[in-house]
């Protein structure tokens, strides 16, 4: 039996019945990453040491009977803007190529505290900048389903990584889609939380009033296991929050959630000119969601025009700010040229420490807050997105659910010429949630050819009903 295949809570239920061991099953991951990493590049650190003591503590209070986390014994990978102690935390750039966290984040600590075992640090685009790990300094993850194609991003390879099965269950972090773009693109389940829901602290900013740290897993149960066990107040982090929706009873063998489900199709997706296979499938979901008795209607969303500019505008001002503590003094690359000043080092040690796409975005959003242009441009986007927050509000009013593509487009090819605003366009679907701070959920729908995420999106603090739609699509498709 290849104890890779089995998902999370196969696994638990595994050892609960003595079938095997945490051990045997971390040492199969473990040899996995070794055969197939040198090609998928999900990988930028291996902790093959600190997973093989988590998985004999875990065999140890197997045989003890003590008690046991949620996770116990699973085989996590960790993006790498998430801090675990006393391993490298390089956010994919050459800034922290050498840099090893001093702390845990949060969400390391409750996978520890829950018994999960960490397998190591995933790629990702740099800083979370980028929609196909291209951007990374460790260069791009390949997309297990065909390694001629991105894996999406920037948590790429989180994805790849639980797509290969190189982990069981991965954490990712989504700014504007980049748990939920990925694990399309890849076959997977990508869960995003209510903003807030899991504590922040220990994970690199890129934009704070976006960034929310989410899961992902190859069926729902298993990334609704995984959000379980890292969501909670943080006093560490004032933007958390208390969830109880996440910890809401689930029947993961129901079919019958969609049910009477009142589900809303924007109307401007129908027009769009989408990818043949990705509109053929949307489709088909709407008529599988009738099927399975949900009330299916279309509304308008008017906001549509003016989202990806928007957001944009908003976290590139924030990226700004927050990449200018990059000053090469406390942490961080420093240049080996000379230098006569601190500003002369400052400036060489950022130019060679930071990508192009880092550095754009850096130029873009300090020119955004720039006083002369901040009310034109910033202060604007801010009331925009208040006013597409208050459009899915409305929505919600009458609707349990917004269903859309995750993706207008395919995985595309690695060494695709698209253009970056061509690349951002592929953001439109999963941007929104992160606007208004909604819960969303991409699951995978295969009717032929290459799979394409299937979104639920909901109110906030009502995450279980991403939960539960993802349960019941995911039951009625096998």
């Amino acid at each position: 039996m290849d104890l890779t295949k089995l998902k999370g809570h196969e696994l638990i239920k595994g050892y609960e019945n003595r079938d095997f061991s945490c051990r045997e099953v971390t040492e199969a991951y473990l040899k996995n990453i070794k055969e197939k990493d040198e090609e998928i590049n999900a990988y930028i650190t291996v902790t093959e040491e600190l997973a093989l003591e988590s998985a004999s503590k875990v065999d140890k209070k197997y045989e003890n009977r003590e008690y046991l986390g949620l996770l116990a014994g699973i085989p996590t990978a960790i993006k790498d803007n998430v801090a675990v102690k006393d391993v490298r935390m390089t956010c994919a750039s050459k800034m922290l190529e050498n840099f090893i966290s001093p702390y845990n984040s949060n969400v390391s600590e409750n996978i520890l505290e829950c018994d999960g075992v960490i397998l190591g640090k995933v790629n990702m685009d740099e800083f979370a900048m980028g929609a196909t790990t291209r951007t990374s300094y460790f260069g791009n993850t390949k997309n297990p389903l065909d390694t001629n194609l991105v894996p999406g991003g920037s948590s790429g390879g989180s994805a790849a990584a639980v797509a290969s099965h190189e982990a069981a269950i991965a954490i990712g972090t989504d700014t504007g889609g980049s748990t939920r773009q990925p694990a399309g693109f890849c076959g997977i389940v990508g869960f995003k939380p209510t903003y807030g829901t899991v504590s922040r602290y220990g994970v690199s900013s890129m934009a704070n009033t976006f960034d929310t740290v989410g899961t992902m897993g190859r069926d729902v149960e298993d990334a609704h296991l995984l959000m379980k066990s890292i969501a909670g107040r943080d006093l560490r982090d004032a933007t958390s929050i208390k969830n109880d929706s996440i910890f809401d009873e689930i029947d993961y063998e129901n079919s019958n959630y969609l049910k009477e489900m009142k589900i809303a199709v924007p109307k401007e997706y129908l027009a769009m000119d989408l990818n043949s296979t990705v509109m053929s499938n949307y489709r088909e979901t709407i008529e599988i969601l009738k099927r399975e008795g949900a009330k299916v209607e279309e509304v308008s969303l008017k906001s549509l025009d003016y989202t990806i500019q928007t957001y944009h505008i908003l976290v590139n001002g924030e990226i700004a700010s927050n990449l200018a503590r990059f000053d090469s003094l406390r942490y961080g690359h420093r240049t080996n040229s000379e230098y006569s000043s601190y500003e002369e080092m400052f400036k060489k040690s950022r130019a060679e420490g930071f990508g192009e796409e880092v550095k754009k975005r850096i130029m873009v959003g300090t020119h955004i807050l720039s006083l002369d242009l901040a009310n034109e441009y910033y202060y604007k986007a801010l009331k925009v997105r208040t006013m597409i927050k208050n459009e899915y509000e409305d929505i919600f009013k009458n609707f349990d659910l917004i269903l859309s593509p995750t993706s207008p487009v395919l995985p595309f090819e690695l060494n695709s010429d698209m253009t970056p605003v061509e690349m951002y366009q592929a953001d439109l679907f999963t941007i929104p949630a992160n606007m208004s701070g909604c819960p969303s959920i991409c699951v995978p729908f295969k009717n032929s050819g290459f799979p394409t995420g299937i979104m639920f999106t909901a109110s906030r603090f009502k995450d279980s009903k991403c939960i539960k739609a993802g349960v019941g699509f995911e039951r009625s498709v096998k």
